[in-house]
């Protein structure tokens, strides 16, 4: 069974989807690549922890200034069980990295820990602050 099928994102022309199970709304692009109207061009960015919570608070994207990261439960969410290197729907979210995206969610276990995605299998792993890993926005639908 698909865990993240197209029909449950209604996507717009502005490079953001709307995820109904959720209510949250999705920049298709990892931060770093620009939308081009039908695709994600150039290269995702990283960062640390820190910087990651700083440069999402800080972003005006499709005429939104809300945008954060997402929780754990957010980002797994739209994880998609039957893809690999990405795992995740690259009609939904294209040039997506395959490799491992910053959650807003602590990992209680490792003071200097929070937990992450890996999009190259879908897995959900802590991760040092430290490290430099991709960002992909979030922003409540509604809002």
């Amino acid at each position: 069974m698909v865990t993240s099928p197209e029909s449950d994102f209604i996507l717009h022309t502005d490079g953001t989807v709307t995820q109904k199970t959720t209510g949250l709304m999705w920049a298709r692009c990892s931060f770093g690549q620009q939308w081009d109207g039908s695709e994600c061009k150039g290269a995702a960015a990283t960062f640390t922890w820190v910087e990651a919570l700083k440069v999402a608070n800080q972003e005006n994207f499709s005429g939104y200034e809300d945008w954060r990261l997402p929780n754990k439960n957010q980002l797994e969410s739209i994880t998609e069980g039957h893809c690999v290197a990405p795992a995740v729907n690259n009609k939904v979210f294209p040039s997506t990295a395959a490799a491992f995206y910053w959650t807003s969610t602590p990992y209680v276990g490792l003071g200097t820990g929070v937990w992450s995605i890996d999009f190259g299998y879908g897995v959900v792993t802590a991760t040092e602050k430290s490290g430099n890993l991709h960002i992909r926005l979030v922003r409540e639908a509604n809002e």
